[in-house]
């Protein structure tokens, strides 16, 4: 199958505008395609064969000409293409763009999101997990960029003082509660997310090897440091 080019975008595109009633030109000025209808204002669409950096910073500059500035790419196969065109949208939405996506076998256009001004929706509950995990995190473990394996959460740093406390012995859940101030010391010894803990009787927990393992030198107190 031959390889797709930014001139495969435009028939249909302008067949799709055109049945909108506009008047459709091709390569107006730095435009890829521009839309007119009657007074109102231009409609203009940037085609890649690929959403792209490159694609965006056409759309943003477009945005000084006409308030209906869309971007045009093929339309991706399968459940990766559908990613593609929710992830896309998002980011066009934020920007004020509007993002068509076209079906080279038959010229379907999709309209995914028309240009309007960004009004994001508070994400309180999110942002409530994100002022918790702050607030409960002791000290500044981690370094920014990192990947996420292997970091420290709060999480991690109440499950090393729980194994701390147990490198004395097993110790009733309500006790390591007791002496490291976590008050969830019993759920999380549990849960056992990390392999650390094994419940030896009723309410009673001690360190497996792979739990006195990660309280060593390298994860000695709750920092992790």
């Amino acid at each position: 199958m031959s390889r797709s080019r930014e001139t495969d975008l435009y028939p249909p595109v302008k067949a799709f505008l055109e049945r909108q009633g506009y008047v459709v030109k091709a390569e107006i000025g730095a435009a890829d395609v521009v839309a007119v209808r009657g007074d109102e204002d231009p409609v203009i669409v940037e085609l890649k064969t690929g959403f792209t950096l490159a694609l965006v910073h056409q759309g943003i500059a477009r945005q000084g000409l006409s308030d209906w500035v869309y971007l045009a790419v093929p339309r991706g196969a399968g459940r990766v293409g559908g990613r593609a065109v929710k992830d896309n949208t998002a980011l066009c939405r934020r920007l004020g763009l509007g993002f068509l996506s076209v079906r080279l076998r038959d010229g379907l256009v999709e309209v995914h999101c028309d240009p309007a001004p960004y009004r994001p929706r508070p994400a309180k509950a999110r942002r409530g997990r994100l002022l918790r995990e702050f607030a409960r995190r002791v000290g500044d473990p981690n370094v920014g960029g990192a990947t996420r394996v292997g970091l420290v959460t709060a999480y991690r740093q109440d499950a090393i003082l729980c194994a701390r406390r147990l490198l004395d012995g097993p110790a009733r859940g309500r006790d390591v509660a007791g002496a490291t101030g976590v008050e969830r010391a019993t759920r999380l010894m549990a849960d056992d997310h990390y392999g650390w803990f094994e419940r030896v009787s009723v309410g009673i927990y001690a360190l497996t090897p792979k739990g006195r393992a990660a309280v060593g030198p390298e994860e000695g107190d709750a920092n992790g440091e």
